[in-house]
């Protein structure tokens, strides 16, 4: 859907919200309803004030004092039910919106990252869709109000006096076309340049408390709040630029209104001179005349919701039609079997055309129970082949088979059920240590979550901690270590079950000592296959084979007394691996 003019986007987001269309609409007639009874207030309180002061029989205004009441009543129950439908239709909106969103965002996770910035999804995500909610409940509902009310206010003036109805249907083409057309038009001049600066200013505030260490470490910090303060500078100017296009359109409509009543007021007054409307009518037809402006008056607001919501919609639909990195086949394969059997022939990718290749040429092979290493220095397409593993890209050339069947044949979630994926830095949700186990599987008995903690060397310390499991991580984990997080990410992935599991440096940013317990967990015990992706070398003598990657290309494989002897690149990781633990370095 890219490059959608307003029509097409307009087409998508009704036929994104047709199954609360019925909720809108009658929210609509609610609000129709409601203004149309605060013009009968208005109207038979002008003409009971204008007769009473005739001094009639009071019998004659009972039926004046009823109507007075029952609109009255009615206008309050009427704008009950409309405020309930809207926010009713409005927060179910925003459910389907964002679960559709999300489920078209997903699969295209973590490649599209690559190109683009979390903080910009985030504005989309919450930014647009609530701009799409303004849409639907505060333009389309009130559009067929207005029309409504319009409709009937121009037949009861035709009623009173017809030169009244001519003069009042100008002020509605005035109010409710030409001045929401030029509100549209001020709005579009900003909407787009707004939203590009908020999602700018949120990429870059959550950059700088991602990064608030290392920025006060650096000493950066105050040429980032410079940066932060001019973002915030340019929004302010742009917010201030589009409120002043608000008031203006407000400003006009409110002037479309008052000229409005005064011509149909003046035209009335001649009709009384004239002896063609009775005198206790002209307050009515003027209030008519004035009522019906509560149904037009926010139609400029409208007009700039339905600009905004276009343009939220255009960049959300641009962003759900994004090709994903890899597809799932029409009929697959039925999932892998318990025992799994990986290989990988000749792959080769790259993530542009006019770039070099990340992997060029790769073998492997990773069967169950199997403890295979891939290690080579960074970039040289380690975490690449792995992403390739679970699906999250599709090779440009070669093959990958998993049980014999080529990896495409799979749906990609039941490659990642049995493939699982340990990453350099695994991610921990605000939560505590024990949700953040059952995130991998739901259902597991707490014997079950114990069990997947000691086989990854963390129940001792869980059990010696103050709360237990109970203990809250932080922030993305920010109250443990290093160790611990990875720890903890590993003993979810046991907990899963993964027939298959893929370590992509577990040993990053762990001190010598931990990341040599840790290699002696991970490759000491019985368990899925590994596959370990590493340019620190711990543990490599318990490895059925080791496979060194450069530039994306395998340089050498075999056992590590074998690369030692022969491979120059192993023989350096291994030297500085041991020279960080003062020792062998196994």
């Amino acid at each position: 859907m890219t490059g959608l003019d307003g029509a097409a986007v307009f087409a998508g987001l009704i036929r994104l919200g047709r199954r609360r269309l019925g909720g809108l609409t009658l929210s609509g007639l609610l609000s129709a309803l409601t203004v149309a009874s605060a013009i009968g207030l208005l109207a038979t309180s002008a003409y009971l004030i204008s007769r009473a002061a005739q001094r009639p029989p009071v019998l004659s205004l009972m039926v004046a004092i009823v109507a007075v009441r029952a609109f009255a009543l009615a206008r309050a129950l009427l704008r009950y039910g409309e405020r309930l439908t809207a926010h009713e239709a409005g927060l179910a909106l925003l459910v389907e919106i964002r679960t559709w969103f999300y489920e078209r965002l997903e699969p295209r996770f973590p490649a599209w990252l690559g190109t683009g910035s979390s903080g910009d999804v985030v504005q989309r995500l919450v930014g647009d869709v609530d701009g799409l909610q303004d849409l639907y409940v505060r333009s389309l509902a009130p559009s067929l109000a207005a029309f409504l009310v319009c409709l009937a206010a121009l037949f009861a003036a035709r009623w009173l006096l017809p030169e009244a109805a001519t003069a009042l249907a100008g002020g509605c083409l005035a109010g409710a076309v030409a001045v929401p057309v030029l509100a549209g038009w001020l709005e579009r001049r900003t909407a787009d340049r707004l939203a590009a600066a908020r999602g700018g200013f949120r990429a870059a505030l959550v950059e700088s408390l991602r990064g608030a260490q290392e920025l006060a470490v650096l000493g950066a910090a105050r040429a980032t709040e410079r940066r932060l303060i001019d973002l915030d500078a340019r929004l302010r100017r742009l917010e201030m630029r589009r409120a002043l296009a608000a008031g203006l359109g407000d400003g006009l409509g409110v002037l479309v209104s008052a000229l409005t009543t005064w011509a149909v007021l003046l035209l009335g007054l001649g009709a009384v001179r004239q002896g063609r409307l009775e005198g206790v009518l002209l307050g009515t037809l003027a209030l008519l005349a004035l009522g019906s402006f509560e149904a037009i008056l926010p139609l400029a607001d409208a007009a700039r919701r339905l600009v905004a919501g276009l343009a939220a919609g255009r960049r959300l639909f641009e962003m759900a039609s994004l090709p994903p990195p890899v597809t799932d086949p029409a009929r697959p394969v039925p999932g892998p079997p318990s025992a799994c059997r990986l290989t990988v022939e000749r792959a080769r990718l790259r993530y542009a055309p006019n770039r070099p290749w990340a992997l060029d040429g790769v073998d492997l092979e990773l069967n169950a129970g199997a403890r295979v290493a891939l290690v080579g220095p960074s970039g040289a397409g380690k975490t690449t082949l792995a992403q390739v593993l679970v699906r999250f890209r599709e090779l440009d050339g070669g093959v990958i088979t998993l049980d014999g069947h080529p990896l495409q044949a799979y749906r990609a979630e039941d490659v990642r059920r049995a493939i699982g994926l340990l990453e350099q830095e695994p991610h921990l949700f605000t939560t505590n240590l024990l949700e953040n186990l059952r995130l991998a599987r739901p259902g597991a008995s707490m014997a079950e979550i114990e069990a997947a903690a000691a086989r990854a060397r963390i129940l001792a310390w869980v059990r010696s901690l103050p709360a237990g499991w109970e203990t809250p991580v932080g922030e993305a984990g920010v109250q443990l270590s290093a160790g611990q997080r990875q720890r903890i990410a590993l003993a979810r992935a046991l907990l899963a079950g993964f027939r298959l599991l893929i370590l992509d440096e577990p040993f990053a940013h762990l001190d010598p000592a931990t990341a040599r317990a840790l290699a002696d967990d991970l490759l000491g015990q019985e368990g899925p296959g590994v596959l370990l992706i590493t340019h620190r070398l711990y543990g490599m003598e318990r490895l059925d084979e080791i496979v060194v990657l450069e530039e994306g290309r395998v340089t050498g494989r075999g056992t590590h007394d074998h690369l030692l002897a022969t491979h120059g690149l192993y023989r350096w990781l291994w030297t500085v691996s041991r020279a960080e633990t003062g020792g062998p370095g196994s």
